[in-house]
């Protein structure tokens, strides 16, 4: 979507940032790696930025005031691969901070649905139902019973299989780390399941999750989900009780996902971040995140 930049009183944060391989940031957050040398810094980059880095990306980042049209630089006009974010003073103001974030192919590479139905012999037509949901095509909650049928009978043994194939994507042990840092709260909502998202929970320290409950009986997937389905109102309904539990308003919220699902989660946010998403969530998001890494996240929070 076109990018348009906030209008709040106060000092926003401007992020231009590229992604960049082997990244590693020194004590002053100035990228170490060896193609840091060869990437200049863009020339609407102005000279007081402050260079920033991290896992998998690298960037400059300064304050402009809202009247400070000149100090947001155009998308078009910053080299290939670089990408420019504005985090309005509300946001940025706020505190304390919470981070709340979809699992699936955002806190983690795969979806595990997919992984599930790779024990069935039904991978691809999983695949398939999936994606059409994710672009919106589909009603979240039909889709998901569609697609947990086709586990019907598999060993409830196997999702220790797929607990152990799931890998947190780039910067998200970095950025939970960084929240933690600043007392604040970090918590995710799937569309997935519980028997998955709880041992993942636990290894990366999150505060708070939900996700749906897969149905087993005498040691096997019935096929069923127990309970409410937790689509896109409910995600939303969690981000907002979680906030409110923990004394965070709306603007200090910011969250993260990449499919139709998520759209309302978005829309409860302070900042909305569609993190390498589908065309359904772009349209809905504040920040347009295309470095596959969840670090970047810690410096759209001000940290």
């Amino acid at each position: 979507m076109p990018l348009t930049f906030p209008s709040s009183p106060g000092t926003d944060l401007v992020l231009v940032y590229t992604a960049m391989d082997a990244t590693v940031g020194s004590g002053e957050g100035v990228p170490v790696g060896p193609d840091a040398a060869r990437r200049p810094t863009p020339a609407s980059v102005p000279a007081h930025a402050v260079p920033v880095a991290g896992v998998g990306f690298r960037g400059w980042r300064w304050e402009a005031t809202d009247s400070e049209t000149t100090g947001r630089p155009d998308p078009a006009l910053l080299p290939a691969g670089h990408a420019v974010a504005v985090v309005p003073a509300a946001v940025l103001e706020a505190t304390p901070k919470m981070l709340v974030m979809d699992v699936d192919s955002t806190l983690i590479r795969q979806e595990v649905i997919e992984l599930l139905a790779a024990h069935a012999g039904r991978e691809a037509e999983v695949a398939a139902v999936t994606e059409a949901a994710m672009r919106g095509e589909l009603d979240f909650a039909q889709s998901l019973h569609h697609r947990v049928q086709a586990l019907a009978g598999l060993e409830a043994a196997v999702i220790e299989d797929v607990v152990a194939a799931v890998e947190p994507n780039p910067g998200a042990r970095e950025v939970i780390e960084a929240f933690h840092g600043a007392g604040w709260q970090v918590c995710a909502v799937s569309g997935g399941f519980t028997q998955v998202l709880a041992p993942l929970a636990a290894d990366l320290g999150l505060d708070r999750y939900r996700a749906n409950d897969l149905e087993i009986v005498e040691g096997r997937l019935t096929g069923r989900v127990l309970g409410t389905v937790v689509d896109r109102a409910v995600k939303a309904e969690m981000l907002r009780l979680w906030s409110a539990e923990a004394g965070v308003a709306q603007p200090g919220v910011m969250a993260v996902g990449d499919g139709a699902n998520d759209i309302d989660l978005l829309h409860a946010a302070g900042l909305a971040v569609a993190f390498c998403a589908k065309p359904a969530l772009r349209e809905h998001a504040d920040v347009e995140l295309d470095v596959p890494s969840l670090d970047v996240l810690r410096i759209l929070a001000g940290l």
